[in-house]
């Protein structure tokens, strides 16, 4: 199930928002940017955050940077302040949308939804060489044999096609695939890149590339 994290300092609006979204999602609530800051801290594999900009010890354009720099998420705010500066300011620091207050309840459900399904998983990658099922873990070849690599070796290809263009690092990928508590080596994703480099033959080649002193980046251009 997908998560969000509701930052709402209004109650009676936060338990209505909390109460509905909670029969789609696995929603966290916090009240204040402190509180929300605390809960992403513990786990910051949220899909998306809604922000209320206003909040009783900051703002809520301050609280999405702070998300943003620490690790990739999507983000919408609400917000009584609908002049065009406000706006912008969101849309700069990313926002998938923005959406002032007073707002109907549907209007944002039909939101998230847009907003989450758009940036829905990968569940199939079609390759000259192969077709990838990220829904079954399986390569199939032209061959029409199927392999069963390690799971993991997927989720680190699908990471990489779902963060494209951007350039992740060997730290990210981790915090990603295992979480802050482990602590896999450089090393083990450098060995997992040549084994999908293999797996995927001339597509690999093609496609994974490495960025000297970076990470690695699922790339769509071609060569040159």
């Amino acid at each position: 199930m997908r998560k969000i994290l509701l930052v709402e300092d209004d109650i009676s609006l936060g338990e209505t928002l909390n109460a509905r979204l909670q029969r789609d999602y696995e929603v966290s609530w916090a009240k204040s940017l402190s509180e929300a800051w605390s809960l992403f801290s513990k786990t910051k594999d949220y899909d998306l955050a809604i922000l209320d900009v206003g909040l009783p010890d900051g703002s809520g354009f301050e609280l999405a940077a702070k998300l943003k720099a620490t690790a990739p998420i999507l983000f919408l705010f609400l917000t009584a302040q609908a002049d065009a500066e406000s706006r912008l300011q969101g849309f700069e620091l990313g926002a998938e949308e923005y959406i002032p207050k007073p707002f109907h309840l549907k209007e944002l459900l039909i939101r998230v939804k847009h907003v989450l399904d758009a940036h829905a998983p990968t569940r199939e990658l079609q390759l000259e060489s192969c077709v990838v099922n990220f829904t079954q873990m399986s390569v199939t070849k032209k061959t029409g044999q199927i392999e069963y690599p390690p799971v993991t070796d997927l989720k680190i290809l699908q990471l990489l096609i779902e963060k494209s263009p951007r350039v992740l690092s060997r730290d990210e990928i981790m915090n990603e695939i295992w979480g802050v508590d482990k602590n896999p080596s450089h090393r083990t994703i450098d060995n997992i890149i040549v084994r999908l480099r293999q797996l995927l033959g001339d597509d690999g080649e093609k496609h994974i590339r490495s960025v000297r002193g970076v990470g690695y980046q699922w790339s769509t251009e071609e060569a040159t």
